[in-house]
């Protein structure tokens, strides 16, 4: 089976992630935790953050496809998901939300970003998550009740899921290819 690696295309201007789909069945096989509020009461008042973490890219990680002409996997190195997770928050997408690639959701905000550099000493270690090297961790805020209420809560979904544009690296090869062809034409014409 196919095995292609994506990158960012950065001579287009719509590449890179543009919204964190919240999903029941994330493609990078990892599930976020729910982080609440210790019990801080103030004036009886007991409120949770109401906040997600968890994986939003795991590098070199196989994330299988299927389309109408065959089956393939495709997988971000880590420079991918560094530049990736870097461009997500330069082109202000930290408000753009999706509940299950489907729906635009309002009030969901990724409010944390880092990327995994030691697992041992990883932040994300703290909540018993164990991402490998390189992995694009997020949190996100989520200040619509309905969403929390109906679907974190319920367990409907359990993880992050990008969405974006990406080309691949045998497109990319290719093209660079065409051009060098063309251009090599070109010099031979210019010598005839």
């Amino acid at each position: 089976m196919e095995i292609i690696e994506l990158l960012l295309d950065e001579e287009e201007e719509t590449t890179g992630i543009e919204a964190v789909s919240i999903v029941e069945n994330p493609a990078i096989e990892s599930d976020f935790i729910a982080l609440k509020n210790q019990e801080i009461k103030f004036k009886k008042i007991d409120e949770e953050k109401k906040i997600l973490m968890g994986a939003a890219l795991i590098p070199n990680k196989p994330i299988f496809r299927k389309d109408t002409e065959k089956d393939y996997y495709v997988f971000f190195s880590n420079e991918t998901v560094r530049k990736a997770s870097q461009l997500f928050f330069q082109n202000g997408n930290q408000n753009n939300a999706t509940l299950e690639h489907k729906m635009e959701v309002n009030n969901l905000t990724v409010v944390e970003s880092w990327i995994v550099d030691d697992p041992q000493m990883d932040k994300s270690k703290l909540y018993g998550l164990t991402p490998p090297e390189g992995t694009w961790m997020i949190s996100m805020k989520v200040n619509n009740d309905d969403v929390w209420d109906s679907y974190v809560r319920t367990g409907k979904v359990k993880g992050f899921s990008i969405e974006g544009f990406f080309a691949d690296k045998a497109k990319i090869e290719n093209s660079v290819e065409s051009i060098a062809k063309d251009k090599i034409e070109e010099i031979k014409n210019l010598f005839k």
